[in-house]
């Protein structure tokens, strides 16, 4: 903890505000384009991103919340980092506009449920229900199709595997995580797992966060910039059109 309060020290030196994507920014270093497919990824469950060593994918799960998710998309900007967004269908369908402002700010976005349930705990028709309204609530907000679904608690199913498949829609997993759903989290707690995590990574990876957390909201912009200071580069996964 005494090694992340430095590190936090030393950040708080960095300019609040870098929206000029200068070399004290983070950036965006590249852009995976993927196809529209029923392809699986996050090691945690499945196979590897073609990523480098060192190079991340910001994704947030559980929002649009007008009360957290502009704060996410304040830190990212002012960072010139572009992240994926897997957002929850009953969310979406209250906050519409604020998931179109999400991919007009050049963000993916993709579908996390559309109750956030345990799936597992639902029968079939139940979960295909959910996994229905979900896709409804982001046809209507975006016009088109999602190319991509997280799990809710990342509890995957035989029927929604197999329905995912049918779709033609992308399952993303992680591959490492800040468990960052306590109320009484702090920037350096933050701070601090998300240094844990990327050090027992292999380099990297698929990082889940939530949008809808208020802590996390507050922490993003001393996250971004550990990532910065670690030397990690963001990669901007999008889906063909």
């Amino acid at each position: 903890m005494k090694a992340v309060a430095l590190l936090l020290g030393i950040l708080a030196t960095a300019t609040a505000n870098a929206a000029d994507c200068g070399p004290d920014t983070l950036g965006t270093a590249r852009t995976i384009t993927l196809k529209r497919e029923s392809a699986l990824y996050g090691t945690n469950q499945h196979a590897p991103l073609p990523l480098q060593k060192g190079e991340v994918v910001l994704t947030f799960d559980d929002g649009p919340i007008p009360e957290t998710t502009p704060l996410v998309l304040k830190a990212l900007a002012d960072q010139c980092a572009k992240a994926t967004f897997f957002m929850v269908g009953e969310n979406l369908a209250k906050a519409p506009e604020l998931g179109r402002r999400v991919a007009s700010e050049g963000h993916s976005t993709g579908i996390h449920s559309n109750t956030h349930p345990h799936l597992a705990t639902l029968g079939a028709n139940e979960q295909l229900a959910d996994l229905k309204q979900a896709q409804a609530s982001y046809q209507a907000a975006f016009g088109s199709a999602a190319p991509a679904y997280r799990f809710p608690f990342l509890e995957e199913t035989p029927t929604m595997l197999a329905a995912l498949k049918e779709a033609n829609i992308t399952v993303a997993s992680i591959d490492l995580g800040i468990n960052d759903w306590l109320p009484d989290d702090t920037n350096e707690i933050l701070a601090a797992r998300l240094v844990k995590s990327l050090d027992a990574s292999n380099g990297g990876g698929i990082i889940l966060m939530h949008d809808a957390n208020p802590p996390t909201a507050k922490a993003i912009p001393t996250l971004l910039k550990v990532l910065k200071s670690k030397g990690y580069r963001v990669v901007h996964v999008e889906w063909e059109k």
